[in-house]
Order: structure tokens, then C-alpha cells, then sequence
């Protein structure tokens, strides 16, 4: 394998036949059509006669769409529409980190990734792709943009804190290559990210530069060896982060000083030389959201739109301008920067995963009969699984569990979220679920207010509550380099002030190392997500009615030694 592709070799494997549909459909487009195939658009309004207008004008090749919030149905008639409409047949993506959730609104959540891997089940693993797919299949979605097989490394790494499977190469190939089986079982292309790989650091390069420090040696060993062994399995496309890998571009071409360090998606070092001559990937390379800070703090966009594929990408994440970056692309390809053997590559390798996921032959075509399965039992009970399987207790230093109705009637209801704390994934307040479950299960439940500062006489609270039951639901990225608890007021009488007057529980929906700011409490679960199954689970196991099966990686200590206490 090396700087072009073959289209008869794996991950395409395509016939005679299938070669020649690609070839003459290159061979058919005029050069407005040809740079169109190079972008992925995003559409927010899952609206077809707008897609239709841009699709006419743009030919763009590949298509994301807003999912939160959009119900199976809704985007089942988007992507039936929209296939109708385009010319030639279009990758549709969704972002499936954790299961149908990812897809549409109504689709089942089963695991994160650091809910897989506390689960310790390769089986969770794969429930979690399969249900993404199968959920993708019934509305028409045939290109799912995960799993995230970065390392997490760094405990304050808040990006990929959750949808990293592993603090390993190891873990995360046994769970990821699980997650994949899962995906490809539907047909869908896979895809995974973010190459050259983030979790050594805790930046963000929605809104920075991000930087894999990982000397040659090291990267070979770890990121290098998970990127090695999912090519060897057939992997079909790979998203590039907007991360820079510098000391080994600066192996691979001495020339380099550390100020023309450029973030992977630049960088033709890394993508020609490291991925696809290197490790021999024959697959495609698209970038990651053209908007993000680490990629448009590079230098101008009219030069960097072209100098992506220039440098080894073959497809461009997300138009800023329709009209604009069309024409930054055009003019590059005019201009020289990318030659006519860069485009024809990257259409090859465009059109070449279309056929081998059989888009060419009508295939990924929903019906109204399949979208059924989206949210169906099967799922559900998967669902539940893996809950049973992920929710981990971290510590119980001073043993107060079980906490059960007979023994703790009236219970403090704590909930902390990042509602007001921005990013792209707002925390939703499951509060009233928490309550709701609680009550279910027989408890005397007062929900706290949030925003009042420590105060009042402690013999009060002492008389009022048998326990405190804290929800902490911090999330969000692209707003935040880390993401911490925030408190809502000063000396926030949510703070765990009261740990040693009642039996106190901390529960983490989302991220996995807050004992870094709570390393006070003495009895920490993380639950990992903020579904009604996974709170009424955390419940049932708080009361003793069922096994914490779980189990945490040393991060999760944050290295305070408090925090063990």
C-alpha cells in the first residue's frame, strides 16, 4: 500500500464490475462534480428541498445531519429524500458512540466507552455497535463516525474522557475491534478517530491546537499499534483529529522546525507518509469538523480547505460557507495545490468505499417496515445488561451501603449539572428521574435546591435525613478545555459538607474523575450516563438489591491520595 490506493484490496475488495462503475462515474463528472464529492455537508433542518438545492449547486459527497433531537422517522424521510434527489448515491453518517442514541432521538443508549470498558464484556462492546447499526440500517444511515479509539492517558482529559475505551492499546483494540464487529454485522462502512490520537494531553482542539507528545517509539507502541492492527482488520476509513504528532513528523522529515508543526489534517508526513504508506492504509482519511480552532488556527482557510486533501485527506468535514469553500476548493485544484492525481485518488477512494458498502447497487435503502427495531425490546434489554454489567463502585471507605428505605427512609436528593456551563452537549437535569426512581423504591425524597450556600444549623439537617444521595451530571465539550464540577454559588451548600453527619453517596452520570474535586465523599459510584434505566440500576445497587459488577481504571484517583480515603 502507499500514496494510491487499490481498490481490489482490502478494505474495498472490489470486483471487476464494481472498479468499473468507479471509474466511469470519475470519468463522467465535470470538475464542479468531482470537488463536490470531496466534502461531507452538515444539515441542521433535516429539511430535503433545501438539501436538494445544495446538493444540485455543490455535489457534495457525503452527509451528516443533526441528530439531537430528530426522531427516527424524521430522519428516515430526510435520508430517503435525499438519496432520491442526488445524483449519485451519498454516504450518510451519524456520530454512534454509545449505541442507537447517536442515530436519532428514539434510538437506544447501551454504553460509552468507559462504560464498556468498565463493564469489562466484550459482549457490552459489541451490543453497543450493533444496536448503532442496526438503529443506523433502519433509517437509511450507512457511515457511523466511531468508535473513538483514543488512549486516555491523562486524567484530566475531558474530551475524551468517556468515549475513551482504555487506558491501553490493548483495552481499547479488545473493545473497539468488539464495537466494530457490531457495526459491520449491518453493512455499515466504519469508521474510526481521532488519528494521530488524543488522551496524552487534556486540550481541546474544538478550540485549540491539540498534541499528541508522544516520542516515535511510544506512539509505535501504543496509538501506532491500535491504528496497525484495525487496518490489518479491514478498517474502511479513518477521521483525522486536528492534532499535532510533532516529534514524529519531524522524523519523517528532518526538514520541519518545531513552528511548521501542523495539525494532522495538514500534515502530509503523517497522513501520505504515516498512515497510508506506513502503515499501509488503503482506506479513506477524512478530517474532523472543519470549524474546530485547531485546524482554522493553522493559517487562512482559503489555504487550508484544498491543502487538507492536498496533504493525504480525502474527504472535507463540514462546509463553512456553501458557496465559499466550494470555490477555496476549486481555486486549489485550478491553482496546482491539489494535482489531478491527489483528486483522482481521493474520488477513488470516495466512490470506492460508496461500492463497497454496495451503495452503487441499491443497497442501505430503509423501509418503512424496518424502522420498527429503533427502540425495540431486544434493544432495551441490551440496555439493561449493560448497565447491570458498567455501573461501578469506586470506593465504600467508611461501608455505608446497602442504603435502603427500611434502614434510610427520608434521603437529601443532591443533583449537580453543567446546564449553564456551555459546550455542544448540555447536561439535561435528570433530576425529577432521580427523584421519581427513588420514591419507586420506597424512599422519603426533598430534592435540594442547588444555588444556596452552606448554612444553617447542621443538628436540623441531622434531625431531617437518614442519607444524602448526591447525581453529579457534568458535560460538554468545545466550550472548555476541562470540564470540572462548577459549583452554582460560592461555598455551594452542594458540596459534600455533609459527609461525615450522614451516610453520603456521590453518583457520576457522565465523566469518570470527579474525586478530583469531590475527594472528600466516601462512598463514589460512576453510573456513566443519565438515562432512567441506568439512574433506577444505580439505585437498585445503592440498596443492595443488586451486585456492583463494574470496575474502575486507576484513573479514577486522579493521583490524590485523598481521594482513596
Amino acid at each position: 500500500m502507499g500514496e494510491f490506493v487499490d481498490l481490489r484490496a482490502k478494505p474495498f475488495n472490489l470486483s471487476d464490475e464494481d472498479i468499473a462503475w468507479v471509474e466511469d462515474t470519475i470519468a463522467g463528472m465535470t470538475d464542479e462534480e468531482k470537488i463536490g464529492q470531496l466534502f461531507i455537508s452538515h444539515n441542521h433542518a433535516l429539511d430535503v428541498d433545501v438539501a436538494k438545492d445544495s446538493i444540485n449547486r455543490f455535489h457534495y459527497g457525503g452527509q451528516r445531519y443533526k441528530d439531537s433531537g430528530s426522531t427516527s422517522r424524521q430522519v428516515f424521510d430526510f435520508v430517503r429524500g435525499l438519496q432520491q434527489v442526488t445524483k449519485i448515491p451519498m454516504l450518510v453518517a451519524a456520530n454512534c458512540d454509545n449505541g442507537g442514541d447517536g442515530a436519532c432521538a428514539d434510538g437506544v443508549y447501551i454504553g460509552t466507552g468507559a462504560a464498556v470498558e468498565a463493564s469489562g464484556s466484550e459482549e457490552v462492546a459489541y451490543n453497543a455497535g450493533f444496536v448503532a447499526g442496526e438503529t443506523c440500517r433502519a433509517i437509511g444511515v450507512n457511515w457511523n463516525f466511531d468508535p473513538c479509539v483514543d488512549i486516555l492517558y491523562n486524567w484530566r482529559n475531558t474530551i475524551v474522557n468517556t468515549r475513551a475505551y482504555g487506558t491501553d492499546a490493548d483495552t481499547v483494540l479488545k473493545y473497539t475491534r468488539a464495537y466494530l464487529r457490531g457495526i459491520t454485522d449491518n453493512g455499515l462502512a466504519t469508521c474510526v478517530k481521532h488519528f494521530p490520537g488524543d488522551g496524552t494531553e487534556e486540550r481541546d482542539q474544538h478550540i485549540v491546537l491539540g498534541v499528541n507528545e508522544l516520542q516515535p517509539d511510544e506512539w509505535d507502541a501504543s496509538f501506532g499499534k491500535v491504528y496497525s492492527t484495525l487496518i490489518e482488520d479491514g478498517l474502511h476509513s479513518i477521521m483525522v483529529g486536528h492534532i499535532a504528532l510533532p516529534h514524529y513528523s519531524q522524523k519523517l522529515d528532518p526538514s520541519l522546525t518545531y513552528d511548521d508543526i501542523m495539525p494532522a489534517t495538514l500534515a502530509p508526513e503523517l497522513l501520505t507518509g504515516l498512515l497510508k504508506t506506513q502503515l499501509g492504509f488503503n482506506g479513506l482519511v477524512l478530517t474532523d469538523a472543519s470549524h474546530m480552532l485547531g485546524m482554522s488556527g493553522a493559517m487562512k482557510r482559503k489555504d487550508f480547505v484544498p491543502r487538507a486533501i492536498a496533504s493525504g485527506c480525502d474527504m472535507f468535514l463540514f462546509f463553512r460557507d456553501e458557496e465559499e469553500d466550494f470555490g477555496y476548493m476549486m481555486q486549489g485544484y485550478r491553482d496546482g495545490v491539489i494535482s489531478p492525481e491527489r483528486l483522482t485518488d481521493a474520488l477513488r477512494r470516495i466512490l470506492g468505499l460508496k461500492a463497497a458498502i454496495g451503495l452503487h447497487k441499491g443497497e442501505h435503502v430503509p423501509t418503512e417496515e424496518g424502522l420498527a427495531v429503533v427502540g425495540c425490546e431486544r434493544h432495551l434489554e441490551l440496555a439493561r445488561d449493560a448497565a447491570d454489567k458498567s455501573i461501578t463502585l469506586v470506593k465504600n471507605t467508611k461501608d455505608e451501603l446497602p442504603i435502603r428505605p427500611e434502614t434510610h427512609p427520608r434521603i437529601e436528593l443532591r443533583y449537580v449539572h453543567s446546564a449553564d456551563a456551555g459546550g455542544i452537549y448540555k447536561a439535561v437535569s435528570a433530576a425529577d428521574i432521580a427523584k421519581e426512581e427513588l420514591e419507586a423504591a420506597g424512599f422519603q425524597v426533598t430534592l435540594a435546591r442547588g444555588d444556596q450556600r452552606i448554612g444553617g444549623k447542621v443538628q436540623d439537617f441531622v434531625d431531617n435525613y437518614d442519607a444524602v444521595i448526591e447525581f453529579c451530571d457534568v458535560r460538554g465539550y468545545a466550550a472548555e478545555n476541562n470540564y470540572r464540577i462548577r459549583w452554582a454559588a460560592p461555598m455551594s451548600a452542594d458540596i459534600p459538607w455533609f459527609v461525615w453527619e450522614k451516610p453520603t453517596v456521590f453518583v457520576s452520570l457522565n465523566y469518570t474523575t470527579h474525586l478530583t474535586d469531590v475527594p472528600m465523599v466516601k462512598t463514589y459510584i460512576n453510573a456513566y450516563k443519565n438515562t432512567r434505566e441506568v439512574i433506577r440500576q444505580t439505585i437498585a445497587k445503592i440498596m443492595g438489591d443488586s451486585e456492583f459488577k463494574g470496575t474502575a481504571n486507576d484513573l479514577v484517583w486522579c493521583d490524590k491520595w485523598e481521594a482513596k480515603r
